[in-house]
C-alpha cells in the first residue's frame, strides 16, 4: 500500500525505461504519453501500489477485468500506428487508461465498456486528467460503436477468441484493429487491416491477458 510520499512519477520512469524501451516500444509520442498518463488513478486505490509492475491489474469486481499490462498496451498500440488524425475506438475501455494514451495520440477516442460501473469509473478519471478528446459510451463490447464510427483504428483491450463481424464492419479503408486472440498460453497478439472491404490478419507477438465478455466462439453443437 502506498503512502502519501509515494514518487508515481518516479516508478513512470521506471515502467517506461525498464518495460518499454527494453521490448522495442520506439514510438516517441506513445513513450511520452505513457510518461504523462498517471496509471495509478485508473486503478483501486488500494492496488495503486502496483500500478507500474509488469502485470496485469485487475480493475473490476465482475468477470475478472484487468487493465493489461503495460508492454502489452505499449506494443498494441504501437502495432496500430496510431496518427494525430486518427479516430479510435477503445473497446473494453475499463477503467479508462488505454483510451487516455489513445487521446494522446489521436484526434479523437471513442470508450466503450459494457460494465457500468467501469464506466462511470472511467467518465470519472478521465475528466480529473483532462483526456477531453475522449466520449465514453456504454454498450455490448463485441458490438462496437457503429453510430460514432467509422474508425481509422479499433484497439481491443483484452483476449478474444473471436472478433466480431460487427467491429470489423467498423473500420474504414485501411483501418487497423488490434486485440489478443487466442485460448490460455497459446493467444498472441493480432493486427487485421481492412483494405477495400476485404481483411486481413496477421499475428505480431505472443501475449496473454484477461478475457473479455462477449468474445467467446459459439458453442459447437454436438449430437
Amino acid at each position: 500500500m502506498p503512502d502519501s510520499t509515494t514518487d508515481f512519477a518516479s516508478l513512470r520512469r521506471t515502467m517506461v525505461d525498464g518495460q518499454l524501451r527494453t521490448y522495442d516500444i520506439t514510438d516517441q509520442e506513445l513513450l511520452s504519453a505513457m510518461l504523462e498518463v498517471p496509471r495509478e488513478k485508473f486503478v483501486p486505490a488500494a492496488l495503486s501500489g502496483i500500478a507500474y509492475l509488469d502485470t496485469d491489474v485487475p480493475v473490476g469486481a465482475e468477470r475478472g477485468r484487468r487493465m493489461l499490462k503495460p508492454m502489452v498496451l505499449a506494443k498494441l498500440i504501437q502495432a496500430a500506428d496510431v496518427t494525430s488524425t486518427d479516430h479510435v475506438l477503445d473497446v473494453g475501455c475499463a477503467t479508462g487508461y488505454s483510451s487516455a494514451i489513445l487521446a494522446k495520440l489521436a484526434e479523437s477516442v471513442v470508450a466503450l465498456e459494457s460494465d457500468a460501473n467501469l464506466a462511470e469509473t472511467a467518465r470519472k478519471v478521465l475528466g480529473q486528467v483532462g483526456a477531453h478528446a475522449v466520449t465514453v459510451v456504454s454498450g455490448p463490447l463485441p458490438e462496437g460503436c457503429a453510430v460514432r464510427g467509422p474508425y481509422d483504428v479499433i484497439v481491443v483491450n483484452g483476449l478474444v477468441e473471436v472478433i466480431s463481424p460487427q467491429l470489423l464492419g467498423q473500420l474504414k479503408d485501411g483501418g487497423r484493429l488490434v486485440t489478443l486472440a487466442g485460448e490460455g498460453p497459446a493467444s498472441k497478439a493480432m493486427l487485421y487491416r481492412s483494405v477495400r472491404g476485404e481483411v486481413s490478419a496477421r499475428p505480431i507477438f505472443d501475449a496473454a491477458g484477461a478475457a473479455l465478455p462477449g468474445f467467446a466462439k459459439p458453442a459447437e453443437f454436438v449430437f
